[in-house]
């Protein structure tokens, strides 16, 4: 493995380590010894090789597809306006399937879009509440109230709908 591609694979491990808000020493924790600090600290800085099977574990532990880890595989980073939705996603996981099972496969495929797999909130767009609407056949600020109503958009949302609507 090149020196230049090991070091992108290292700052991609660092990448889904930090949204998830680990540090390495809570990697190793976390994973009850399994991955030491030090180690996926050198495999983040590229100081040392990752083999196949270790990175697809890895990748597991993590919770992510393998790809993601993998240089060049990450949509470009566009500049977005800041977000003014947020998706509960742990209280979008408590929510019955029959209700949100449209809303959590759209929420899934965000996260594989933007490579984003913290797994605690998403933030989307005014744009991604409008086709959610069409999907569950309700209003934006109707689909914003049961959202708000589950637990997974915080009632601050209501303003940012009533804004977009008016």
């Amino acid at each position: 493995m090149s020196s230049e591609y090991a070091k992108q694979l290292g700052a991609k491990l660092r990448a889904i380590r930090t949204q998830q808000g680990l540090s390495l020493h809570g990697v190793e924790e976390k994973s009850q010894g399994r991955w030491k600090a030090v180690v996926v600290g050198s495999y983040e800085r590229g100081d040392r090789a990752v083999t196949v099977q270790r990175l697809a574990e890895l990748a597991d532990f993590y919770g992510v597809p393998v790809q993601e880890l993998l240089p060049g595989t990450t949509p470009g980073g566009a500049a977005e306006p800041p977000p003014k939705l947020v998706l509960d996603l742990e209280r979008l996981a408590t929510v019955p399937a029959e209700k949100a099972g449209p809303l959590q496969r759209y929420a899934a495929t965000i996260q594989s879009q933007r490579g984003d797999y913290n797994g605690k909130v998403l933030s989307i767009r005014q744009d991604d509440l409008r086709t959610l609407a069409v999907i569950y056949d309700q209003s934006p600020s109707v689909l914003t109230e049961q959202l708000i109503s589950w637990g997974v958009l915080d009632a601050d949302a209501r303003r940012a709908v009533s804004h977009e609507e008016s």
